[in-house]
């Protein structure tokens, strides 16, 4: 059985067999990224994959060659997403400014939301294969760049200098969603840790001339 049939005009149909095997690999690096964050890459074995994805552990090695793939695909994953994504905020901005403010957003999102992936990068980057360590910092030097091109339009600054000023803002959004909710009894809400995100990483981005955008 084919995996994919075409539609009429010639764009790929996904079967049910595919949406599935689609899934479980989702699913597969889902669990990675949690497991790994808990435990860390050697801490985590393809039998212990397998069952938070709900599969045995020998079905694991049909989507990936083994836990290494499973790391690489989660990390290279991600950063490509954030490159693509970061792209997208830009191309679609009139102005710096508005690129910046989209740029803050997405970011910000990203690292509510995927906690997990960003502490197992953190920990276990090394665990990679030479190549793909190369790859996954190859795109997040990308990334930083990108960030520096709409900076060089709003600061009157060195790209030296607008680098540190991007990487210092990754490592505040970053670190946060593990800080934040560390107690969990005295956790603030989602909505305020995004707020003051965005104050804060505009305070350090925009010369104090500027205004920032406002925060819906």
């Amino acid at each position: 059985m084919t995996e994919a049939i075409q539609s009429r005009d010639d764009r790929p149909i996904q079967t049910q067999r595919s949406r599935a095997k689609a899934d479980r690999r989702e699913a597969l690096l889902t669990a990675a990224a949690r497991l790994f964050a808990e435990r860390g890459f050697a801490g985590v074995s393809i039998e212990d994959l397998g069952a938070a994805a709900g599969v045995s552990g020998p079905a694991v090695y049909r989507h990936f060659s083994g836990k290494q793939a499973v790391l690489a695909a989660l990390l290279i994953g991600v950063s490509e997403g954030l490159l693509t994504g970061g792209r997208e905020c830009v191309a679609d901005a009139a102005t710096p400014r508005a690129a910046l403010g989209s740029l803050v957003d997405f970011h910000v999102d990203f690292a509510l939301s995927e906690p997990d992936v960003i502490r197992a990068q953190d920990r276990d980057l090394d665990s990679l294969s030479a190549a793909d360590a190369a790859r996954v910092r190859e795109l997040q030097r990308t990334y930083v760049e990108l960030w520096v091109d709409v900076l060089s339009g709003l600061r009157d600054e060195d790209r030296r200098s607008l680098r540190v000023r991007a990487h210092a803002v990754f490592g505040l959004i970053n670190s946060t969603p593990h800080s934040s909710r560390t107690h969990t009894s005295s956790r603030p809400p989602r909505a305020t840790v995004d707020r003051i995100l965005h104050e804060m990483a505009f305070a350090a981005l925009l010369p104090a001339s500027v205004a920032p955008p406002v925060v819906e």
